[in-house]
């Protein structure tokens, strides 16, 4: 069974859409799958899946974990489909206890039997539930878009994520933990956080706590997915995520694919229908159908990832961008002959995404501003 943990490090970048259209797409390849919400404190994923209001989620389960699991699994009216809610009704299901993690964990990973993927809908952000369901797999997905915070976010997810194994590796008698929590007490307040540094220290005070890192890191290759972008250039913001990653991490992560902004989400989402459902031949439901393939075609029980690989992954991401870019402005173009778009609508088009534009630029020179006055110090 592949689990394929998805996460982003904030809101708003689309994960549960990539989530629940991944779901529908690997079904429709003919594997069995199930996808969970675990954006514990605010599920919605039913709402994009189309399934209804679920009456019993994951919250139903943690409050009693000794209850049949199984009741919280729903059939969808897609054949190879299963679906388990999250639950926004309880209170506390964002913080889960370690025991509750545990025997959710359990009963996941039990579904092997008849489960070909399980997809995990994280929630945003860096909580230590979060980070442990994404460390399930060492291939899980990080949603981003191109704008500053959105990019700031990912690359931070990915550096607790790392933090968030070396703990859970290092036992608290040997010198590498108390080495990481004597620099976490010592570096409060700095941006730059070096990973082989660290690494360099630990290799020399604790060498069976590094092999065990150098073991379990050797198998930890995150992928990434661009959603919301505007133009082909924005694909190339995610080189700002690889570089920091192999720089301050010592990590290689995988370019899935670009996803471009389309209002067809919300007109699919009105609908109550994954978009690869609502219209599969849109721009988007086939950067969908593109990711699919290439997990599918991916070998995890054998999976190396080489410089080549990750240099190939990130240029296919940029040719993709270009060609669904071209095809785009062939279908406005298509549009404005037949008159189903007015001149007026594609003027009031650009004028939001100007507004957009300002307002990522205002967000950009004051996350510059914050950096020069922290360097400053």
């Amino acid at each position: 069974m592949r689990v394929i943990p998805i996460a982003s490090g904030k809101g708003g970048v689309g994960k549960s859409l990539v989530a629940a259209n991944l779901a529908v797409a690997f079904a429709q390849a003919g594997q069995r799958v199930v996808l969970v919400d675990l954006d514990l404190g605010a599920s919605n994923l039913h709402l994009v899946v189309g399934h209804h209001s679920p009456t019993k989620g994951i919250g139903t389960f943690l409050s009693n974990i000794k209850s049949d699991f199984s009741q919280i699994i729903s059939k969808t009216d897609i054949r190879g489909l299963r679906f388990i809610p999250g639950d926004q009704e309880i209170p506390g299901m964002a913080n889960l206890k370690p025991y509750q993690r545990n025997a959710l964990v359990r009963r996941l990973m039990a579904l092997q039997s008849d489960t070909d993927i399980l997809i995990l809908d994280l929630g945003a952000g860096t909580h230590q539930s979060i980070l442990d369901f994404f460390l399930l797999s060492g291939h899980g997905i990080v949603v981003s878009s191109p704008a500053v915070t959105a990019i700031l976010n990912a690359y931070v997810f990915l550096k607790n994520t790392v933090f968030r194994l070396m703990y859970t590796l290092f036992t608290k008698e040997t010198e590498a933990y108390n080495y990481l929590e004597q620099m976490r007490r010592d570096s409060t307040g700095k941006q730059h956080v070096y990973i082989p540094q660290i690494l360099g220290e630990i290799k020399t005070i604790d060498p069976e706590s590094y092999t065990k890192y150098t073991d379990a890191i050797s198998h930890f290759h995150p992928r990434l997915v661009m959603n919301l972008i505007e133009d082909p250039k924005d694909a190339d913001v995610a080189m700002k995520i690889r570089r920091s990653c192999e720089e301050y991490l010592d990590i290689k992560v995988e370019h899935l694919g670009v996803m471009y902004r389309d209002g067809i989400q919300n007109t699919a989402l009105s609908s109550r229908l994954p978009v690869v459902l609502y219209k599969p031949q849109s721009i988007i439901a086939q950067a969908i159908y593109r990711i699919a393939d290439k997990i599918l075609e991916s070998r995890e029980e054998d999976f190396t990832l080489t410089s080549e690989a990750i240099d190939e992954s990130f240029q296919e991401a940029s040719l993709e961008a270009e060609i669904d870019f071209e095809q785009k402005m062939e279908y406005v173009e298509e549009l404005l002959h037949t008159g189903a778009l007015t001149q007026g609508d594609l003027l009031e088009t650009v004028k939001s995404q100007q507004l957009e534009i300002t307002k990522l630029r205002k967000e950009n020179n004051f996350l510059k501003h914050r950096l020069l006055k922290l360097t400053a110090k």
